[in-house]
């Protein structure tokens, strides 16, 4: 299987060179995945609701590279608040509760722009049936 590049037709992809997520054979590799709602290109001011939108376009990636949620075996997240911790948490049981993959939680100074809050990476692979 070839490598697959998959986008969220934002134009950023290109300038800044890069995709939302990486198709190679069996793994999935989905860039650092910040909370905007791409449907109305807006950010919520909250973790609670940046974490569910980071979840949504990590699980349209994954699902255009034929993907599910379920082939996560990884997941990186970047706060730029340790007390955003516990509502971050809360979407992640929420989401990935039942997954439960090896996941890693970094304090950062910030991100790009001042009103992301949180930044999600993750990595599947895809499971044997």
């Amino acid at each position: 299987m070839s490598r697959r590049l998959i986008s969220t037709g934002s134009p950023f992809e290109k300038t800044a060179g890069y995709s939302r997520a990486v198709i190679d054979g069996e793994f999935a590799f989905v860039a650092g995945t910040t909370g905007y709602d791409y449907t109305t290109m807006t950010m919520p001011p909250d973790v609670t609701n940046q974490s569910r939108n980071c979840f949504k376009t990590i699980a349209a990636a994954l699902k255009e590279g034929g993907f599910e949620m379920a082939d996560i075996v990884r997941a990186t997240y970047y706060l730029t608040d340790a007390k955003d911790a516990d509502a971050h948490f809360a979407v992640c049981g929420e989401v990935l509760g039942e997954i439960r993959p090896a996941a890693t939680l970094l304090i950062v100074s910030a991100l790009l722009k001042p009103e992301m809050k949180v930044e999600i990476e993750v990595t599947a692979k895809r499971r044997s049936l």
